[in-house]
């Protein structure tokens, strides 16, 4: 299953589901089929979304210190997508959206 947010401030942002969950559970969003983040709860998902992405930085460190790839696969690791990659079109959607003050939908 696909997500698909939508706003009258952006084009639209497409992810898979395992991807949007993730980022919709950082939030504090129900992953339901349907949703809304309402432009009052935006600054606040933009800070918790940049806060799990310093976490994974820290945790994931490794991913690009040549130094440190021992016991992983050097091929999966340049092609490793980061959380902060995952959550860029969205983050970028919530900010424009919140400057606009466009809700933020999906499922509708």
């Amino acid at each position: 299953m696909l997500y698909r947010f939508k706003s009258q401030a952006t084009a639209d942002v497409v992810m898979l589901e395992a991807n949007a969950r993730q980022l919709l559970e950082i939030i504090g969003k129900s992953s339901a089929p349907k949703g809304i983040i309402m432009v009052d709860q935006m600054s606040a998902a933009v800070s918790a979304l940049e806060a799990a992405i310093k976490d994974d930085a820290v945790q994931n460190r490794h991913n690009h210190d040549a130094f440190a790839v021992e016991n992983h696969a050097s091929e999966a690791e340049l092609q490793h997508v980061g959380l902060h990659q995952r959550a860029a079109p969205l983050i970028d959607m919530l900010k424009r959206s919140q400057a606009e003050s466009k809700d933020i939908v999906w499922g509708v």
